[in-house]
């Protein structure tokens, strides 16, 4: 395991490494939660060419993985989330069309496999969430902060211009004027800040992170998988452009549902007084 200071959550010995092709890059399961840690705390998590490309890689091995309810990504230690991409590698990486194609490439699969993954997926952010990073976040379908948490996009500040996928789930979170602010200013913004936009859904104390954001798991994984999934399926439609919503896919959603042995089971329990047990069928 690594030391106290590589990281800002607890991960005690029983649980379960995962695979993963960096060592900056850690995939641990804990019961229903699958942990994607960025593991780069003397840069304070910045990404590097070979974390984009390990991402899409965690995250199939916890969609294959039926006890996994809830995808958490955080930051080693306890200064940052992730703050931004590696700009030292940007000389060697970004300097060509064939290069700068090649990077933008592995961070919007890496952006979308976030995104479009089955399973509910959270950012617990803690520190630094700035450029990359916040597009990391953004990629999540929420975003829980400790006090202290600073965000930003400084694209401005490089001369470089942000992803189109980025600019989309940003101006989806938290709409045309504040995205504008966000880029127009270059910034840093609070918590405070973040929560008034709708950045973040939830802010705590930095001692309490964990524990809400293990608590919030807890919620979602008692919950009926294919119920959740349809759910988060249903809201990516709505926040499609115009005319690109799917009708007949959100009514093949909804059926599944009412189809499935845990309705069955839901209704049961329901009259019985008792919790339910889901099991995504």
């Amino acid at each position: 395991l690594y030391p106290r200071w590589q990281r800002n959550i607890s991960i005690p010995e029983k649980l379960s490494p995962m695979p993963s092709p960096t060592p900056h890059m850690i995939a641990k399961k804990d019961g229903a939660i699958g942990w994607m840690i960025f593991n780069n705390p003397e840069r304070l998590n910045a990404v590097s060419l070979e974390m984009w490309q390990a991402i899409p890689e965690i995250l199939r091995s916890f969609e294959a993985d039926d006890e996994i309810r809830v995808i958490v990504l955080t930051g080693a230690g306890d200064r940052a989330f992730v703050a931004g991409a590696d700009i030292s590698q940007f000389g060697e990486s970004r300097s060509t069309a064939e290069g700068i194609l090649a990077y933008e490439t592995a961070t919007e699969i890496a952006f979308n496999g976030i995104a479009d993954a089955s399973k509910p997926t959270i950012a617990m952010i803690d520190g630094y969430c700035i450029g990359g990073g916040l597009g990391i976040a953004l990629s999540c379908d929420m975003r829980i902060a400790a006090e202290g948490s600073t965000f930003g996009i400084p694209a401005a500040k490089l001369g470089l211009a942000y992803g189109a996928g980025g600019t989309g789930r940003l101006v989806h979170v938290v709409g045309p004027s504040f995205a504008k602010e966000i880029f127009f200013t270059a910034r840093r913004f609070t918590h405070d800040e973040a929560l008034a936009m709708g950045l973040v859904n939830r802010v705590t104390t930095k001692d309490a992170l964990e524990n809400f954001v293990r608590d919030y798991c807890a919620l979602i994984a008692e919950n009926a998988p294919l119920t959740v999934n349809t759910a988060k399926q249903l809201v990516d439609e709505f926040t499609k452009a115009p005319g690109n919503f799917d009708a007949e896919k959100c009514e093949a959603l909804i059926a599944r549902c009412f189809a499935s042995e845990d309705y069955r089971e839901g209704r049961a329990a329901f009259m019985e007084k008792r919790k339910p047990v889901f099991k995504g069928k």
